[in-house]
């Protein structure tokens, strides 16, 4: 995620947001965050480390306090998020209540309706590992009992799409076998068949065989090579393939060490 460009306050010690990977430098910086990020700050966001940092860092002392003040009495604990909002006027009136208009959406959907959507949230950071554990936790809850079978179709493609995007590719293809049991869907067949490619030692089941004919697979090989093709002429690969134009060998290997370091960082956070 990248922030708006704003004039930072003078802070010592920015605030590092985990889950986006981003350090706040300014009050402006901290509510885009929050405004941009609803599933992300309704989860106890607003805790002992941020609101030291509001007052230290950023030096309003004032709304530490009311902060605290609020916190400590037991009300709706979603209002901290809009008493930071309204005290540092970045957004308008407007643009305020609507944000408190998405939260109170959230809060009335049901446990397992909100868990999927802080799943897919994750999923939409490439925080693969989380968003895994968010959609297990609505398939292994024992109360819910209600599901649709498009709804637990939908938990497992996305479990599925997850571990493909860590390289897990045999935990991917279990996934989304499973998905296939709820919603026959030629995508999910696709997606399987394609792991295939990107790992030749799997093999898919039996049961897909007759629903693979070769002007499928042909088609489906020709999608996954265009999409690894796009990939490559991505700002990333074009910065590697950069380095190794280098004349100056140790230009290049710190260039590369430090390539090689934020894609580690990257990695695990989506673990």
């Amino acid at each position: 995620m990248s922030l708006i460009p704003v004039v930072a306050e003078p802070v010592q010690h920015p605030y590092y947001v985990e889950p986006l990977g981003v350090h706040v430098g300014s009050s402006k910086e901290l509510c885009y965050v929050i405004y941009n990020n609803p599933l992300l700050v309704m989860q106890n966001f607003v805790n002992d480390r941020l609101i030291a940092f509001i007052r230290n860092e950023l030096g309003l002392v004032y709304l530490a306090e009311k902060l605290v003040s609020w916190r400590n009495s037991g009300e709706d604990q979603d209002e901290l998020l809009i008493i930071i909002l309204n005290f540092c006027n970045y957004y308008t009136p407007k643009e305020v209540n609507r944000f408190r208009q998405r939260i109170e959406a959230y809060r009335k959907l049901s446990t397992t309706e909100f868990t999927k959507e802080t799943a897919d949230y994750y999923f939409g950071l490439r925080q693969y590992g989380t968003a895994v554990q968010y959609y297990e936790k609505i398939l292994n809850d024992w109360r819910v009992k209600s599901l649709t079978d498009e709804f637990t179709a939908s938990v497992w493609n996305n479990i599925g799409a997850s571990y493909a995007g860590i390289f897990w590719f045999e935990k991917a293809m279990d996934a989304y076998d499973a998905s296939y049991n709820f919603r026959k869907d030629m995508d999910t067949v696709k997606r399987i068949y394609q792991l295939t490619l990107l790992n030749p030692e799997l093999r898919m089941k039996a049961r897909y065989d007759s629903l693979i004919t070769e002007e499928r697979k042909n088609t489906w090989k020709k999608e996954l090579y265009d999409a690894m093709q796009e990939a490559e002429k991505s700002p990333e690969v074009a910065k590697v393939n950069a380095l190794f134009e280098k004349k100056d060998s140790l230009r290049r290997a710190e260039g590369a060490e430090a390539v090689i370091s934020r894609w580690k960082r990257e990695y695990r956070k989506m673990l």
